[in-house]
């Protein structure tokens, strides 16, 4: 298991940008980021520069990844068919996690990683507590009996700040998932522009 180190809003702060669309997120009120020298004005940002920061934002927007485990990512999306960027955000949307997130169970993916570890969760009826778990399309993730009355459970699926994404089929009622396919990198709903293109010329200098 990964651990946060760092509070979770520094990132938005750094980037500018409010990378999960939370409501509470520091930069909807500012967005300068952090410290005395946050409002200096920047200069022309290098490509080595401009390529770090994509891969920061694609990493922490999933709860932080370890770049251990992003360069496995990597490793693994350009040795697949197809464009290299589109097969990672493949990949990083397929983690059990994300499937969580994305299906509203949790209100984030740091809860959504937490309540994986904490076996919550269960893949084609198997328990299951490794967040990295790489789904596949037609997979059912449903949540133990015992956790689909939890408060942040019941919580998470009324909220209306993002819908669940045509790529996963959720009931509510019975609290399942179902992965329909794997999405491209124009499918996912992120809040603000991923550029996967740019994590891989990072990767591949």
């Amino acid at each position: 298991m990964s651990k946060r180190i760092t509070a979770k809003h520094k990132l938005d702060r750094r980037m500018g940008q409010n990378i999960w669309g939370r409501p509470k997120s520091p930069v909807n009120r500012r967005e300068y980021g952090p410290g005395q020298h946050g409002q200096r004005r920047k200069g022309k940002m290098s490509d080595f520069g401009t390529q770090l920061r994509a891969k920061q934002k694609l990493k922490g927007y999933y709860a932080n990844i370890t770049e251990k485990q992003f360069r496995r990512y990597y490793g693994e999306a350009i040795r697949m068919k197809g464009d290299s960027g589109e097969n990672l955000i493949g990949l990083l949307e397929r983690r059990l996690d994300a499937i969580v997130y994305r299906a509203k169970f949790v209100a984030t993916p740091f809860a959504a990683r937490q309540f994986v570890n904490h076996g919550h969760v269960k893949v084609n009826g198997r328990r299951v507590n490794i967040p990295s778990y790489l789904v596949k399309p037609g997979d059912v993730v449903e949540l133990k009996d015992s956790s689909k009355q939890l408060e942040v459970v019941v919580v998470a699926s009324q909220l209306a700040e993002r819908d669940v994404p045509d790529y996963i089929e959720v009931d509510h009622a019975k609290m399942t998932a179902r992965l329909t396919r794997v999405p491209g990198l124009s499918e996912v709903p992120y809040p603000v522009q991923m550029e996967p293109n740019l994590v891989i010329e990072f990767y591949s200098r």
